[in-house]
């Protein structure tokens, strides 16, 4: 079994949350260094390079967002109930999100655009994962009778995380939570309007 290796768990944390805050193009290996009180020869014999930091500080930050959804959707009673409570991880996106900086998602899918493949082919397996992950709660949803049956979960998914990025984009924006707020009051909307009543329950017996 592979012993922990400490030192490039610190890099790796210290890496994710400057890179988030700063920006990957404005931070650079002596900032790390810094913030991580380490020399330069710790780092180059985890890393070989930048971009090999910044792959395993997204893989990091993916991680740790998808404990927070996980969580948040066990919290829920019912699918409306669950998408919320993921819509609320970030609620506060401008003084208390995640992860410091917003969403690394979109903050490290916009500096990955056409410069950096592989960090733009991780930063869409992201999406896609988040995608699946909204929709398995909407297939459930369908499963337990509370969403209608001809309801397209993954076109609905997807709209919904579209639309909670731009949220999130804006609140960072504006520096307000309005955003959110405005996003969660129109989710409840758009989900009730797919939910089924007692009389579509009725039919299905």
């Amino acid at each position: 079994m592979n012993k922990p290796d400490d030192v490039r768990e610190k890099i790796i944390n210290e890496a994710m949350l400057l890179f988030n805050t700063r920006g990957i193009a404005q931070t650079s290996i002596q900032d790390i260094m810094q913030a991580a009180a380490l020399p330069k020869g710790a780092i180059y014999r985890r890393f070989e390079n930048k971009e090999m930091i910044v792959l395993a500080a997204f893989e990091r930050a993916k991680g740790i967002l998808l404990e927070c959804f996980v969580q948040a959707e066990q919290e829920g009673t019912n699918v409306l109930d669950k998408l919320m409570k993921v819509s609320a991880v970030y609620q506060d996106a401008v003084n208390n999100p995640p992860i410091p900086g917003g969403c690394p998602l979109l903050n490290m899918a916009v500096e990955s655009d056409g410069s950096f493949p592989e960090l733009q082919q991780k930063a869409h397996e992201a999406y896609q994962a988040m995608v699946q992950f909204v929709g398995s709660i909407i297939d459930q949803g369908i499963r337990n009778a509370e969403i209608r049956p001809d309801t397209d979960a993954i076109e609905l998914a997807s709209f919904l995380t579209d639309s909670l990025e731009g949220a999130i984009m804006a609140s960072r924006l504006t520096g307000s939570a309005d955003p959110i707020q405005r996003y969660m009051k129109y989710v409840e909307r758009l989900v009730r309007s797919y939910m089924m009543d007692v009389k579509d329950t009725d039919l299905t017996k």
